[in-house]
């Protein structure tokens, strides 16, 4: 196959329709094969296509390929509800499973798309021995208290004079119990911190963990390695929200060095419990994206997808989403109401723009080999998060990226449907109006 010579040419050469039905991840299916992560991205964290497509991609990789967890990127205790209710304990319903998840943003993990999955992953599950269930795991650190507490309760089941001394290496937490007002108040040095409480309280935990299996079996092994990673969050969390008001530290490298820790140990931990230590993951494209493809770079910013093809090369497989147009559930401020929002089209000098360009309305576009070298030319690749600002398009939205050094492969959606809450508010169901029709 010779290279084409323009990106426009590479797109139509490469490309695969989609024709909505399980076949159209079997190329996907092919390249993961032999990989021990497979990240799965997002260009939003409101569009209902990328959750059905993640959700049906990962159900194949755990049916027919072997692998054995999915780390979202959701708080650690939070994810851990739905990681009990999918191996058949805690909550009878899904719907209960993911009540936990309260922080903004509530519709990113409590969705119809979400709901299905891990009821379909709960079924799944029933047919297999406790050793050979997957499991569903939190990678990110915004949950200090609820981890710190977490770590508490554990420990008044399995050495209460250690829970005493952790509930008192966490009283310097507990001033205000908000995360954002301990970082400031620790920041400008207006109370002592907690770093080396917390610190010497993970530490404990790492030396107790085979004095505190005093059961055999899977049910103990878990419930260790749960307050160990809530202790590993406590700590990063504090550290993380006191940087955030100070000046030497990225917060952005901090939480995606904490994703990129939690997952390696995942991996560890389910080859350890006798799984394979095969993960899917899911999270924004920002995060999965290697980080060293884009403008974020030359901030000195790396990212979750970075750090794993560092440490492990071609055994992860990184995947990205995009859309041209649409709707989008987000919202216009952070804690603000979710809304049903109009994606704007694509600016003319982007990827989006290009694929639109191409007339394929739906495809799956691998990104390796000489035929993708013309993808490797800087565009502009659009993101949105939580919150999506259209009058600020350009600077709120886009960044410069070479989209073959980014990814491995890229599904791409021409006109995508917003993602549906559980408890979708009655603004939600009036959606905005597009500019053209109004």
């Amino acid at each position: 196959m010779h290279p084409a010579t323009t990106p426009f040419l590479a797109v139509r050469e490469l490309a695969q329709r989609l024709d909505d039905n399980d076949s159209d991840y079997d190329a996907l299916l092919e390249m993961a094969r032999d990989r021990e992560f497979v990240l799965l991205g997002e260009a939003t964290h409101g569009t209902q296509d990328f959750y059905r497509m993640r959700a049906q991609i990962t159900r194949r990789l755990i049916a027919d390929g072997g692998f054995d967890a999915v780390a979202i990127e959701g708080d650690w205790p939070d994810t851990w509800r739905v990681n009990c209710f999918v191996q058949g304990e805690g909550d009878a319903d899904a719907d209960a499973a993911l009540e936990d998840f309260k922080r903004f943003p509530t519709w990113m993990w409590r969705n119809r798309e979400m709901r299905d999955f891990i009821l379909w992953l709960r079924e799944h599950n029933a047919a297999l021995s406790p050793g050979e269930r997957v499991g569903v795991y939190g990678l990110d650190l915004y949950s200090m208290y609820q981890s710190a507490d977490a770590v508490i309760r554990y420990l008044e089941q399995v050495d209460p004079e250690q829970a005493a001394m952790a509930r008192a290496r966490y009283a310097a937490l507990d001033h205000v119990r908000e995360p954002q007002a301990y970082g400031y108040a620790t920041a400008v040095g207006a109370r002592p911190d907690a770093r080396e409480g917390v610190v010497a309280q993970l530490l404990q935990l790492r030396a107790d963990a085979r004095l505190h299996l005093s059961q055999d079996g899977l049910a103990a092994l878990d419930a260790q390695f749960f307050a160990q990673q809530n202790a590993e969050v406590v700590v990063d969390a504090e550290n993380y929200y006191r940087s955030m008001f100070g000046r030497r530290l990225n917060t952005w490298n901090l939480r995606d060095a904490h994703m990129y820790r939690t997952l390696s140990t995942l991996a560890r931990y389910r080859l350890q419990r006798g799984g394979r230590g095969r993960v899917v993951v899911w999270a924004h494209n920002s995060h999965l994206g290697d980080a060293r493809a884009t403008e974020s770079h030359l901030r000195g910013e790396w990212n979750l997808g970075q750090l794993v093809r560092e440490a492990v090369g071609a055994k992860a497989l990184l995947v990205g989403f995009s859309t041209y147009t649409g709707y989008v559930s987000a919202a216009s401020q952070w804690d603000g109401d979710v809304e049903h929002k109009w994606v704007r089209p694509a600016l003319h000098d982007s990827y989006e723009y290009l694929f639109h360009s191409t007339g394929l309305d739906r495809f799956f576009l691998p990104l390796m080999g000489v035929a993708a070298e013309p993808l490797r030319e800087a565009m502009l690749e659009r993101a949105i998060g939580v919150i999506y600002l259209p009058q600020t398009e350009r600077e709120s939205h886009y960044f410069w990226t070479s989209l073959a050094h980014q990814f491995d492969a890229l599904f791409h959606l021409d006109e995508t449907s917003a993602l549906e809450p559980l408890e979708a508010p009655p603004h939600w169901h009036r959606r905005e109006v597009p500019e053209q029709a109004v």
